[in-house]
Formats: C-alpha cells, structure tokens, sequence
C-alpha cells in the first residue's frame, strides 16, 4: 500500500470551448485506463439509451451535476479521481464558457498541466486564446494541446500542422514554458490511451502516455526555503511534557535538521532539532510535503509566522501589488476592508486603487474603464494591517497567492496573484 501512498501525485485542469469534447475525453481516459467502476458504465449506458443514442456518451460519466447532464455542458468545477499503475491523478474539468472564467481560474490555481482543446475543424479559436492566457498567468508550467475530433477532419496531417503552427505563433506570445500538442479523437479514443492506427504520420506519445511521464517535481521552488506555521503542537501529556512543535505544510525549499532558521516577522534565530512526520522523523523534508518542526530554542512563534532562511527571506509587504481574478457579483469598492488570507496569515487590507483591467482575450490593459465586474482581471494596490511574508507569484505559487474574503458575508470575492 506504502508504494500506492509514494506514488506521484499530477494535477491537471481541461479547458476548452464549449463543445470540443473535454468531458468525452476525460471519459474515455477514464474509460480505457479501466479507472471507473461498473455500476457507474451502467448508469452512463441507461442515461445514453434514453437519450437515443446508438453508443454510450462517455461525457456523462464527468457531467455529475444533474443540470449538466440535462444540459450537456459543464457549469462547475468538477474534480475527478483516478490512478494508473504509474501516477495518481486529480482532472479539474472546468466549464469553457466565458461566465465562467472565475471556475477555470479555481481549477486551474494547483494544476501542474493544462490540457487545452482545439477542434480540429475550428483551429484556435478566441475561447482558445483565453484559456491559455489564463493557463500563463496562473504560471501553469505544462500545457498539453490537444487538437480534439482529428476523425472529423480525416486524421489530415496538414490540419493538424497548421493549428500547432498557429498555436505556437500566439503562444510565443505568453510565458509558457513547455508545450506539447497530440492529435486526438476522444470519441473513438485515437491518442488518447491507445496509439491510433489512423495517423501513422503523429510519431509523439500518446495523451496518456504524456501524463504519466511528464516531468513535475522540479515544478516546486525547491531553491527558497518557506515554511508557514499553521498550528503550534504541545501535547502537555507526562510522555511529550516539554514537547513543541510547528506544523504546516513546506510552501517552498527543502529543510535539514540541524538548518539554521529565522523565524518572521519577528526575527528570531534558531536551529532545526528535528522534523517528525506520523512515521516518525525524517532527516530533510521539502514542499509540498506537511511536517512538523521543532527547533532547539524556545522561540515565540504562532500561526501564521514563517520559518525561512536568513539569507533567502521573502519581502515583507504592507503594500502589495497584485492581479486579481473578480469572483464576485458586487465588483470591488476602494477604500473598502476585506479579510485577506495569505498562506496561513491573515490580514485586513483595503483596495487603494485600481490600476487597470486585463482583457483576457488580448492581454490589453484597460486604464480607463476601472468598473470590474464577476469574472474579470484587474490589477490593484492593496494596503495591508500586517506585513505578508510573500514572494512574487511567479517565485512562488504558494507564497505569492492571497485571497480577499468580504467581512459582511464571508464570501471569498477575489484571488489574487502577487507580482
């Protein structure tokens, strides 16, 4: 069970236009990897009969929600499950219309791999553009383009090359690292799982194939040691009577016992005596991996400080700049309070001003309509009651995130990236 448990975790999101097939192609992952269980193939069989429909619609099986299925489209963010001999894996299907951008900005914020959708008939479309906007600001570090319904244009290997050839213009464009394209038919399966016969011409690996082997554990900031406190351990039983440990989850760096730490924001020195995990301690741990820490001094420390090294801190920012995703129906009002929530600290700020809105079709920067409404990005000046230990979302995907709550109702109304 242990190797099960060992086993590397990817996250990826799907993204799309409306109808290029992601929920059929995460059915017929799901399908062919043998990763769902019979009684749900037999549901999806009774709903696809009385539909009328000659073979069984895989998309069912993602669309959980029932006005999804009615509907045949996908409204919420959907997390779906599943493993292969090689890898674990978590699919954040979220919806491709453009109401929706908050729900994609949700799925995609952990992901280590986007897969984007083309239509094979339709090419690069402005759903397309966005999506992959999206996917180079949350600083995806993997996309995988997926030229979707290849049976629909007879497996033509001059289509497919003309939307790779495409894609790659815009995308020099953005700041994406590593993109990769297959040609697919997730109706018939072709790419996906199995290798197609009908495009003898695509010499690259299949879709599946790809996710179980694409290199992510470099894609943590293993370089600038984070460690943000979310609780303080003291048993105060007769066995751990002097015991005092920091938990939390290792936001970025690898830790030592015997590393020289600094504690913020109140500075204090100390060292590492040991790292203890529920299998007992460990010599060194890294992110994303959740520890507890103890240190040889008696040092004050409470939830939402941050252990780091003192000659690699974070800034401490009172002023922060930051892109924000809109999530809610009010836009946002300067000089209004939000509880803002960075790693484990928590804050009061207030939005000073509005700088500009990002259309999220051509990366234009709008300063002169500041009206922001749900589902848009803005970039804004917050002033905080505390100091964030952040970095730069761009350093640091765990420590360069914050979200705003409304103190009223307690709605999460914006996430925001730190830049």
């Amino acid at each position: 069970m242990s190797g099960y448990l060992d086993m590397e975790l990817l996250r990826f999101t799907t993204a799309g236009s409306v109808d290029d097939g992601k929920s059929t192609l995460i059915g017929r992952l799901l399908y062919d990897s043998k990763s769902i269980f019979e009684d749900q193939l037999e549901q999806v069989k009774k709903s696809s009969e009385r539909k009328g429909l000659a073979d069984t619609d895989l998309a069912l099986l993602t669309d959980g929600l029932k006005d999804e299925r009615e509907q045949g489209i996908t409204i919420d963010v959907a997390y779906r499950y599943f493993a292969t001999p090689k890898r674990k894996f978590i699919i954040a299907d979220t919806p491709g219309h453009i109401q929706y951008t908050r729900n994609m900005v949700t799925g995609a914020s952990t992901a280590n791999l986007a897969l984007i959708l083309v239509d094979a008939r339709h090419g690069v479309v402005e759903q397309t553009r966005r999506h992959s906007i999206i996917a180079s600001l949350l600083q995806i570090p993997h996309l995988v383009v997926c030229v979707n319904k290849m049976d629909l244009v007879d497996h033509s290997q001059e289509a497919y090359d003309r939307i790779v050839a495409d894609f790659e213009d815009f995308a020099s464009k953005l700041d994406v690292k590593d993109v990769r394209f297959v040609p697919i038919s997730a109706l018939n399966g072709d790419n996906v799982v199995n290798r197609s016969e009908k495009m003898d011409w695509y010499e690259g690996s299949t879709l599946m194939y790809t996710l179980e082997h694409i290199h992510i554990s470099s894609d943590h900031n293993h370089i600038d040691c984070r460690f943000p406190v979310q609780t303080v351990i003291r048993p105060k039983t007769d066995e751990f009577h002097d015991f005092r440990g920091y938990a939390g989850r290792i936001a970025g760096g690898v830790f030592k016992a015997g590393d020289d730490v600094l504690v913020l924001p109140s500075g204090f020195t100390s060292k590492i005596k040991s790292i203890e995990t529920l299998d007992g301690a460990i010599e060194e741990a890294f992110a994303p991996m959740s520890v507890t820490l103890t240190l040889e001094d008696d040092v004050d420390i409470s939830r939402g400080d941050m252990i780091v090294r003192s000659n690699n801190q974070p800034k401490q920012l009172q002023d922060v700049d930051v892109m924000l995703c809109w999530l809610n129906a009010d836009g946002p009002k300067p000089r209004m309070k939000y509880t803002l929530k960075h790693t484990t600290n928590e804050a009061k700020a207030m939005i000073k001003e509005i700088r500009y809105k990002l259309d999220v079709n051509t990366l234009h920067r709008n300063e002169d309509d500041k009206n922001v409404t749900m589902n848009e990005i803005c970039r804004v000046q917050l002033r905080t009651t505390r100091p964030l230990m952040a970095d730069s979302y761009r350093k640091n995907r765990n420590t360069g995130s914050v979200i705003l709550i409304d103190e009223g109702t307690n709605e999460t109304v914006a996430a925001g990236m730190i830049i």
